[in-house]
C-alpha cells in the first residue's frame, strides 16, 4: 500500500537505550519486537498516542525519533495494524540521517504527547 499523501514523517518511540544506541552507532537495528517481526514498526503523528499508550504504559525515561520517510525510500512500506489503519513500518535499519527532530517523550497538561519539531 502507498503512503497516505501528508505523512512524510513517522515516528519511532525509543528508550534511552535504543536513543543512545541509534546516536552512537548511526543506525537502528529495531527494538526487539521489531527484530522479531522483521521491520521496525513506526507510527503516524496520529498514531504516536495510541502506540504509547498501548505497547509503552508504565515506562518512563522514553524518547521520540522523527523520521524523514521520503530518506529512506522503498524500504517504507504501509500496512495495516490496530484496528486496520494503515502504518508505516521500516523493512530496513533506521538511519541516523533520516531523523530530523528527536526528543524526550513530553505530555501536556491534557496527557497529550507533544511531539519533536524538526
Amino acid at each position: 500500500m502507498t503512503a497516505p499523501e501528508h505523512d512524510s514523517v513517522a515516528y519511532k518511540i525509543l528508550t534511552r537505550e535504543q536513543r543512545d544506541s541509534l546516536f552512537a552507532d548511526g543506525t537502528f537495528s529495531g527494538a526487539p519486537i521489531d527484530l522479531t517481526d522483521g521491520y521496525i514498526h513506526m507510527s503516524t503523528a496520529d498514531q504516536v498516542q495510541g502506540t504509547l499508550d498501548k505497547h509503552f504504559d508504565g515506562q518512563d525515561d522514553l524518547h521520540i525519533a522523527a523520521v524523514d520517510l521520503s530518506a529512506l525510500g522503498d524500504v517504507v512500506k504501509w500496512e495495516a495494524s490496530r484496528e486496520n489503519a494503515l502504518f508505516p513500518h521500516i523493512y530496513a535499519a533506521l538511519p541516523l540521517s533520516a531523523v530530523i527532530a528527536h526528543g524526550p517523550v513530553h505530555r501536556d497538561a491534557t496527557g497529550t504527547v507533544q511531539l519533536p519539531r524538526a
